[in-house]
């Protein structure tokens, strides 16, 4: 009897303590795991839309810096020869022929590039969305053109064009915007030698396009979206009828 009180061994109570002890510490050890990867999904989710907005504006300078002036041949247009500028340049909707694609960057064939600005997911804020089609020459421009008419805006006929139509082809460039506008420059001959106009009727193409554009205020915690302004480097008039100006 003696013998068997000497010897050592655990109660039930202590079990039940370790069991306990080792099951919080497991518990703690998840919890942690798991916040962590809650952590480094949140960063690369952060770093992924600061990336792609970064890209945008390259894409976006990128395709206004290899615009091509090109022509439309706009049947019924009342124009000589049926022959207008291909650029239509308005403060919500922009058309012209570019080198620099979305799927092919500056390796392709050429694109009619449509960029539109149209309402936001539920209605909340704004979005630019753009366009893509295969140019083909003169013909092909001139299917988006309907004819001659006028605008209150500026003086003189001016080039009407299709409505701009947005879909699941449509490629979201810029999302959650509070505003995006487009504005031309224009050069003068006198002071102040330059104007940034809202609509552009002119047969050549402008001086520089800006893009302007304001997140919402739930998005600003991220990278904010800037004011793009691309130089317009072609001077080659597109209907081979220069104009000192």
């Amino acid at each position: 009897m003696k013998r068997r009180q000497q010897q050592k061994g655990m109660t039930l109570i202590e079990l039940l303590i370790a069991v306990t002890l080792v099951s919080l510490i497991s518990v703690g050890m998840v919890m942690a795991i798991r916040i962590a990867f809650n952590t480094q999904s949140k960063t690369n989710e952060h770093l992924y839309a600061n990336r792609r907005y970064v890209a945008v504006n390259n894409i976006i300078d990128s395709q206004i810096n290899a615009i091509m002036a090109v022509s439309a041949e706009c049947i019924g247009s009342g124009a000589p020869s049926g022959k207008v500028s291909f650029f239509q340049g308005e403060a919500q909707s922009m058309r012209f022929v570019s080198a620099y694609s979305l799927d092919e960057a500056h390796r392709g064939y050429p694109r009619i590039l449509e960029f539109q600005v149209v309402p936001g997911e539920m209605n909340q804020g704004v979005r630019l969305v753009v366009n893509e089609h295969y140019y083909n020459g003169p013909y092909s421009t001139g299917a988006f053109c309907t004819g001659m008419g006028t605008n209150p805006m500026v003086q003189g006929p001016v080039v009407q064009w299709l409505p701009i139509q947005t879909g699941r082809q449509s490629f979201v460039l810029a999302d959650k915007l509070q505003f995006c506008r487009m504005v031309f420059l224009e050069s003068l001959k006198e002071p102040p030698y330059q104007r940034w106009v809202p609509l552009w009727n002119k047969p050549y193409l402008p001086a520089a396009i800006r893009i302007e554009m304001q997140p919402m205020p739930q998005a600003k915690q991220r990278l904010p979206l800037v004011t793009i302004t691309a130089p317009v480097r072609v001077t080659r008039d597109p209907l081979e009828t220069y104009v000192d100006y």
